[in-house]
């Protein structure tokens, strides 16, 4: 009998877990989700839920994320795009990111198919891997001054996407950053970068002209 009672009790801790862990926000103002760090008093932008089905309708239209907001009293910062915010959200078609944010992370865009329009701030420092892959309807994307590094698979099948603008204060082009950009027509890299990953433009059909600076001593594996 203490046997069965004890797997019972496992069994109930077990769901609590479950049940807790698929919470992906501590709070929603205005229509965004958050993660909230009470302690530095800063917000992540996050997914309403981890299920690709539930969470594609969760962020639709126009949205403009605000550099601070309140909720229950206290004064919060948002300074990130959290993984997978955004993810699938085909609905989306545009977004003002504000000049406290630092970081998008991974797949933050990913398949949001809708998304015509992004504005990142010159507080970004790094746009992590597979932030806006699948983003077709992106046509083209000014990365700012404050970017050091482009994550793997970036801006990877971004079909519509005819030009990008790389900033001088890129470093690394992670592998495969940009490719299946059938429509990119151009990009000229920068000097500040020493090397074009695996794969970085792989499969960009419309690329008639690259401009590769003295400063690049390797270009890696089907990098065109």
């Amino acid at each position: 009998m203490k046997k069965i009672y004890y797997l019972r009790l496992w069994l109930i801790a077990a769901m609590l877990s479950v049940a807790y862990s698929a919470s992906a926000y501590d709070a929603i103002v205005d229509g965004i989700y958050y993660i909230l760090n009470e302690t530095k008093r800063t917000a992540e932008v996050t997914y309403y839920s981890d299920s690709f089905n539930d969470n594609k309708t969760a962020y639709a239209g126009v949205i403009s994320i605000p550099s601070v907001f309140i909720y229950n009293d206290i004064n919060y910062t948002v300074t990130s795009i959290g993984e997978k915010a955004f993810f699938g959200c085909s609905g989306l078609a545009s977004v003002t990111i504000p000049n406290s944010v630092t970081s998008i992370l991974n797949d933050a865009f990913h398949g949001c198919s809708g998304l015509t329009s992004v504005t990142i701030p010159n507080s970004v420092t790094s746009i992590g891997v597979g932030t806006f892959r699948y983003c077709i309807g992106l046509t083209s994307v000014t990365i700012p001054n404050s970017v050091t590094s482009i994550g793997m698979l970036a801006f990877s099948d971004c079909s519509g996407l005819t030009s990008v603008t790389i900033p001088n204060s890129v470093t690394s082009i992670g592998s495969s950053a940009f490719s299946y950009c059938s429509g990119l027509t151009s990009v000229t890299i920068p000097n500040s970068v020493t090397s074009i990953g695996n794969w970085t433009f792989e499969s960009c059909s419309g690329l008639t002209s690259v401009t590769i600076p003295n400063s690049v001593t390797w270009i890696g594996y089907s990098a065109f």
